[in-house]
């Protein structure tokens, strides 16, 4: 019982905002190829599987970074107790369950055409490289918009065997929501981090964050206009869009950077942004 408790803290799967997070991109991807094919069967069954393979992937991820910081996280307040930097579990036994959950995540891959196979394992590029950007670069929340967005181009490939311009677009918009939200996320360790020489998009823009993230909703949002500016109208599809924006406006409103709860409350209020766009998209004409 206790070695299950340190897998599930080692994973984070108490803490769904995480997965959830890295499965909204797919499942926008997969809802827009859905407006092209129509095939509600064949969308269903690939939704789940977005969503498992989206649960093992973040699993995975999250072990490696620990595995990465470990040293770091002992001298931070909030991840001093994590199973690895608190002695809970070896290296060792965290790696093994790293394959064991990658071998997983595999046979939910190989339920795909080629290309998007192809897509998902050069995925693994950014996804393993990550953890590393923060001690070399303040935009490691770039990086990692990259990463947990490739889903949307692999979603879109799993129906229609290719990428085209539109789903890039989509994909460069969810690229700056991560740029925000990550960055309302890290700002919970600004002090931590700049003791110990972490960087971040946090840290890099402390003076001007909130105008930092607002920059990156407005973005987002421009993008989207963009995006579906012939999809416009008095209907359902532009009122729910609204809504998703207005959660961004609503996210910089609430935002305080100095309290750390409202932080992370603020974060995990993107669950809710994610399952909004998602909805936006599932109703285009």
């Amino acid at each position: 019982m206790k070695q299950i408790k340190i897998f599930i803290e080692l994973t984070r799967l108490n803490k769904p905002i995480g997965f959830m997070l890295l499965f909204w991109p797919c499942s926008w991807g997969l809802a827009y190829a859905f407006s092209y094919s129509k095939d509600l069967n064949l969308f269903i069954y690939y939704l789940i599987l977005f969503f498992l393979g989206s649960v093992l992937m973040r699993s995975a991820g999250c072990i490696f970074n620990d595995i990465v910081d470990k040293d770091f996280d002992k001298k931070v307040m909030r991840t001093k107790k994590r199973p690895l930097p608190s002695g809970k579990i070896s290296v060792k036994l965290a790696l093994s369950y790293v394959v064991l959950i990658c071998s997983l995540a595999f046979l939910i891959l190989i339920q795909f055409n080629l290309f998007t196979i192809l897509l998902g394992l050069g995925s693994m590029v950014l996804a393993f490289s990550y953890p590393y950007m923060k001690r070399i670069t303040y935009w490691p929340q770039f990086f990692l918009g990259l990463t947990f967005n490739w889903g949307i181009i692999m979603a879109w490939a799993s129906i229609n065997n290719t990428i085209s311009y539109e789903i890039i677009i989509l994909y460069v918009s969810a690229i700056f929501w991560t740029l925000g939200y990550d960055t309302i996320y890290g700002a919970q360790d600004m002090s931590d981090d700049e003791i110990i020489g972490l960087k971040s998009t946090s840290i890099k823009f402390k003076k001007n964050i909130k105008l930092f993230v607002a920059s990156n909703y407005i973005l987002t949002s421009c993008v989207l206009i963009y995006l579906f500016r012939n999809k416009l109208s008095y209907d359902l599809f532009s009122g729910l869009l609204t809504c998703f924006i207005i959660s961004l406006i609503y996210q910089i409103y609430k935002f305080d950077e100095r309290d750390a709860k409202n932080c992370l409350n603020i974060f995990k209020s993107n669950n809710l942004s994610g399952l909004l766009l998602f909805l936006t998209i599932m109703f285009i004409d």
